[in-house]
């Protein structure tokens, strides 16, 4: 017994110490030569770069993952990156592949990752870095770092280990970083190889790379990097002074607020909701399979089976949904008799997922139509509701709805679009000549693993990622009616300060901002066209 466990022992440290050597620094030296440097003047401590007040002339070179981000792991990005760009087997390889990432090193790690994540994906088409990582970059961000760099002038960032692709479009449009230098894909016949390009040996030209006008001093140059991380990107050469971030630093900085986000995080693409970290990419993978038949029981209930038992049941399974009204609800909903002579309701609502006007229905115990500007032909057949589609031209939408109204209450989300997140876009004016008796309704839904909208993906998957969150929630505000304008034409408010007037309730009751953003300008940003050749099936 005792060699055995003498055996198990040696084992046990043998192990240990090669783990241990994969993750300490590889420059042996790179303290000691940072002291010796320290003496010079030329490293300072991150803490000391608060107290400089010239900072406003000068060009700042910072680390990305260094000294910008406060996670030290680059997993969760290449995983959006392979889960999003590429499938749920390529994540799943991916997942699988973590535990030797970590014990071979970062460099050959980092091989692999991109290996994994981009082999075979279409340069032309790859829209992660702009349309997805942009959110969790932003949700990373330390706000003692950025506050550090906003006193700076010119900005450039430098990356050892993202690729150009994941992380130009966050710190470009975002940051507003001047320049970006990452690491190059090898790419042949239009596709990534899954490949890195060598890193550039030579010393790069800050005034090339900034434009052919700027004119910049040594003097003016000052880096900032992590502390015993590689110093060898070229541009730090041309530092002056080069401030090094410790681990105890990062570690009091703050996440930054949504509030403090240089411009804001308007539309962001891509199914997960969730930082896939490898603890809850475990989760992940172990939910898909049963959140896939929990999705299509939901489904099922709600498509077979009456309110009366539908939504008990759904409440059994996860699904919550809460609805509040006005005290004076008779200004919401008339009396029975006086609705005989007149036309359906129209509940005007924002526009959160495909399945607004379903949980509406469910909600108010009660069917109806809905008009919709773009709907899946699968989603359009297993509509438990009558859907409708819009044409997009103004006449001809006008007298369906018209005709649609004459024979009940119908539903409209005349944002045209689905916006995540706290932001409303701009109403389109057109239900405010269809009827005298507008309904605002505002909604908002909560998810923890997957997000039920896409700009570049399949929309007719859209409710089943939805359904197969743990615990998918709707909250419907009935709001205070509103009159429009189909009676009162010579009345002093026009069909756009209808418009912007229910905008501006909804926005209220959910706490959210209104913009004058379009259907045309969310899909501009992410995928890339106008939202009307989009892909629906």
């Amino acid at each position: 017994m005792f060699p055995r466990a003498f055996f198990f022992q040696n084992l046990f440290f043998f192990f240990f110490r090669i783990i241990s050597r994969q993750f300490r620094n590889p420059k042996g030296l790179q303290r000691s030569l940072s002291n010796v440097h320290a003496a010079h003047g030329k490293y300072q401590k991150y803490a000391s770069l608060s107290f400089r007040s010239d900072l406003s002339a000068k060009t700042m070179v910072f680390n990305v993952e260094g000294t910008l981000l406060k996670s030290y792991s680059l997993f969760p990005y290449f995983m959006l990156v392979a889960f999003e760009a590429g499938s749920l087997l390529r994540a799943l390889i991916l997942f699988l592949l973590y535990p030797f990432i970590c014990l071979v090193g970062q460099d050959m790690g980092l091989k692999i990752m991109v290996m994994v994540c981009f082999f075979g994906i279409k340069k032309e088409s790859f829209r992660v870095g702009s349309a997805v990582l942009p959110k969790f970059f932003l949700e990373d961000v330390g706000l003692e770092a950025l506050e550090e760099l906003k006193r700076g002038g010119r900005k450039v960032a430098v990356s050892d280990h993202f690729p150009q692709v994941m992380i130009e479009s966050f710190l470009r449009d975002y940051l507003d970083v001047n320049c970006v230098v990452g690491r190059e894909l090898k790419t042949g016949c239009g596709y990534f190889l899954g490949l890195l390009e060598e890193k550039k040996k030579d010393m790069l030209n800050l005034e090339e790379i900034l434009g052919k006008d700027s004119v910049i001093s040594h003097d003016d140059i000052i880096g900032i990097s992590q502390l015993n991380s590689s110093l060898d990107h070229p541009l730090f050469s041309h530092c002056k002074e080069i401030y090094l971030v410790r681990r105890v630093d990062k570690r009091s900085w703050q996440h930054l607020p949504r509030d403090r986000y240089p411009k804001p995080l308007i539309f962001h693409d891509g199914r997960l909701a969730l930082r896939p970290t490898p603890l809850a990419t475990l989760a992940l993978f172990m939910w898909v399979p049963f959140g896939f038949v929990l999705a299509l029981i939901r489904a099922a209930v709600a498509l077979s089976l009456p309110y009366s038992m539908s939504i008990p049941t759904l409440t059994f399974t996860g699904v919550k949904v809460a609805i509040s009204k006005p005290k004076l609800s008779s200004s919401v909903l008339p009396s029975s008799k006086e609705n005989e002579s007149k036309k359906g309701l129209l509940y005007v609502c924002n526009h959160r997922t495909l399945l607004d006007p379903l949980y509406l229905s469910f909600a108010l115990k009660k069917n109806f139509t809905a008009v919709t500007y773009s709907l899946s032909r699968l989603s359009e057949i297993l509509s438990p509701i009558r859907t409708v589609r819009l044409t997009r031209d103004r006449e001809q939408d006008a007298k369906m709805m018209e005709r649609l109204l004459n024979q009940g209450d119908l539903v409209v989300c005349p944002e045209g679009t689905t916006c995540r997140e706290p932001y409303l876009l701009r109403f389109s004016p057109l239900f405010a000549e269809m009827s005298d008796d507008i309904v605002p309704v505002a909604l908002d839904t909560h998810v923890s693993m997957f997000y039920g909208t896409t700009a570049g993906g399949l929309k007719c998957l859209d409710p089943l990622f939805f359904l197969m969150n743990p615990r998918p929630s709707y909250t419907i505000q009935l709001l205070d009616g509103v009159s429009g304008l189909s009676t009162c034409q010579d009345s002093d408010k026009s069909r756009f300060d209808v418009a912007n007037y229910v905008q501006s309730e909804i926005g209220k009751a959910l706490s959210f901002e209104c913009t004058k953003l379009t259907r045309r300008d969310k899909y501009l940003i992410l995928a890339g066209n106008e939202g009307i050749t989009c892909n629906q099936r």
